[in-house]
């Protein structure tokens, strides 16, 4: 009888011990998935105070220039530009949606006032294109640069300034 005593004793402290064990590696676990997820997904201080002193020093560095150019504003035109293309076999229909880069305030509202001489430049020269010129990307960079150049060349006919930045693809489709 003492032995079974003995050895149940034994076999309590043995499955003590290993709930001990795994209870302690359940923790480690744990507390080591919370550091990792600290350390990952949190951003030191010091790194951060130092990016932002980098950042007022180059705005200090460029005030001058961006008070007169302003911050980037984007103006889309309201419909997507469709026309048709002459093909060497076939003729193609072209989806294009423009978005146009204007810097400051009054340069946007000046492009959404003349939208629809806008439009009609785009139009003129997209039309302008065959559908060879338009499958390529160099063919497409060509034509966005011509837009550029007829789109601000009408803008300082109207209002002598350019306006108009860049002018951007945002959706282009030929079938």
């Amino acid at each position: 009888m003492a032995e079974d005593t003995n050895l149940e004793i034994e076999e309590k402290s043995k499955s003590k011990s290993k709930l001990i064990i795994i209870i302690v590696a359940a923790v480690l676990v744990i507390v080591g998935a919370v550091a990792g997820y600290f350390l990952l997904s949190g951003s030191d201080e010091s790194t951060q105070n130092s990016a932002e002193d980098t950042l007022v020093s180059e705005d200090t560095a460029t005030s001058k220039n961006s008070a007169t150019i302003g911050t980037a504003l984007y103006v889309a035109m309201p419909r997507p530009f469709v026309f048709n293309v002459p093909g060497s076999t076939r003729d193609r229909v072209v989806q294009i949606k423009v978005q146009l880069l204007v810097r400051g305030s009054g340069n946007e509202e000046t492009a959404k006032k003349h939208i629809p001489l806008i439009e009609g430049t785009l139009l003129s020269v997209f039309s302008m294109t065959t559908a060879e010129e338009l499958s390529s990307s160099v063919g497409k960079e060509t034509l966005r640069f011509t837009a550029l150049d007829k789109v601000q060349a009408a803008m300082m006919d109207v209002e002598g300034s350019k306006v108009v930045e860049r002018v951007l693809f945002t959706g282009f489709v030929m079938q």
